[in-house]
Protein backbone atom coordinates (compact mmCIF):
# COMPACT_ATOMS: atom_id res chain seq x y z
CA UNK A 1 0.00 0.00 0.00
CA UNK A 2 1.08 3.59 -0.52
CA UNK A 3 1.54 6.13 2.26
CA UNK A 4 3.31 9.47 2.64
CA UNK A 5 5.92 10.27 5.29
CA UNK A 6 6.68 13.88 6.21
CA UNK A 7 9.58 14.68 8.51
CA UNK A 8 10.31 18.12 9.92
CA UNK A 9 13.21 20.09 11.42
CA UNK A 10 16.24 17.93 12.28
CA UNK A 11 14.43 14.73 11.29
CA UNK A 12 14.78 15.67 7.62
CA UNK A 13 18.31 14.25 7.90
CA UNK A 14 16.66 10.81 7.84
CA UNK A 15 15.02 11.36 4.46
CA UNK A 16 16.59 10.32 1.15
CA UNK A 17 18.68 13.13 -0.37
CA UNK A 18 16.09 13.92 -3.04
CA UNK A 19 13.40 14.46 -0.37
CA UNK A 20 15.29 16.66 2.10
CA UNK A 21 14.04 19.92 0.59
CA UNK A 22 10.40 18.87 0.30
CA UNK A 23 10.27 17.01 3.65
CA UNK A 24 8.09 14.40 1.93
CA UNK A 25 8.71 10.85 0.76
CA UNK A 26 6.20 8.48 -0.81
CA UNK A 27 6.47 4.96 0.59
CA UNK A 28 5.15 1.57 -0.35
CA UNK A 29 4.65 -0.53 2.77
CA UNK A 30 3.12 -3.90 3.54
CA UNK A 31 -0.44 -4.26 4.75
CA UNK A 32 -0.47 -4.23 8.55
CA UNK A 33 2.41 -1.77 8.84
CA UNK A 34 2.20 0.37 11.97
CA UNK A 35 3.43 3.87 12.72
CA UNK A 36 6.09 2.27 14.92
CA UNK A 37 7.26 0.11 12.01
CA UNK A 38 7.77 3.20 9.82
CA UNK A 39 9.67 4.96 12.61
CA UNK A 40 11.94 1.93 13.06
CA UNK A 41 12.43 1.29 9.33
CA UNK A 42 13.72 4.84 8.90
CA UNK A 43 16.00 4.56 11.95
CA UNK A 44 14.39 7.57 13.59
CA UNK A 45 15.72 7.96 17.14
CA UNK A 46 12.76 7.47 19.46
CA UNK A 47 13.93 10.35 21.67
CA UNK A 48 13.58 12.66 18.61
CA UNK A 49 10.14 11.40 17.60
CA UNK A 50 7.96 13.77 19.58
CA UNK A 51 4.82 14.82 17.70
CA UNK A 52 3.29 12.21 15.39
CA UNK A 53 0.18 12.88 13.33
CA UNK A 54 -1.59 10.50 10.97
CA UNK A 55 -3.89 12.41 8.65
CA UNK A 56 -3.76 15.32 11.08
CA UNK A 57 -4.72 13.24 14.13
CA UNK A 58 -2.26 13.01 17.05
CA UNK A 59 -1.00 9.49 17.76
CA UNK A 60 0.00 9.04 21.40
CA UNK A 61 3.39 7.41 22.03
CA UNK A 62 1.79 4.30 23.53
CA UNK A 63 -0.37 3.86 20.39
CA UNK A 64 2.41 4.10 17.79
CA UNK A 65 3.42 0.43 17.94
CA UNK A 66 -0.16 -0.69 17.30
CA UNK A 67 -1.67 2.04 15.10
CA UNK A 68 -2.04 0.27 11.75
CA UNK A 69 -1.76 2.38 8.63
CA UNK A 70 -4.12 2.20 5.65
CA UNK A 71 -3.77 3.13 1.99
CA UNK A 72 -3.20 6.84 1.50
CA UNK A 73 -2.31 7.69 5.09
CA UNK A 74 -0.01 10.65 5.68
CA UNK A 75 2.35 10.48 8.66
CA UNK A 76 3.90 13.74 9.86
CA UNK A 77 6.62 13.65 12.52
CA UNK A 78 8.30 16.50 14.41
CA UNK A 79 11.14 16.38 16.93
CA UNK A 80 10.90 18.20 20.27
CA UNK A 81 11.23 21.90 19.66
CA UNK A 82 12.57 24.39 22.17
CA UNK A 83 12.61 28.10 21.94
CA UNK A 84 11.96 31.21 23.78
Amino acid sequence: MNITLKLFATLTDYLPPESKYTNIVALTVADGTTVGNVIDQHNLPHKWVHLVLVNGVYIYPEQRATHTLVEGDVIAIWPPIAGG
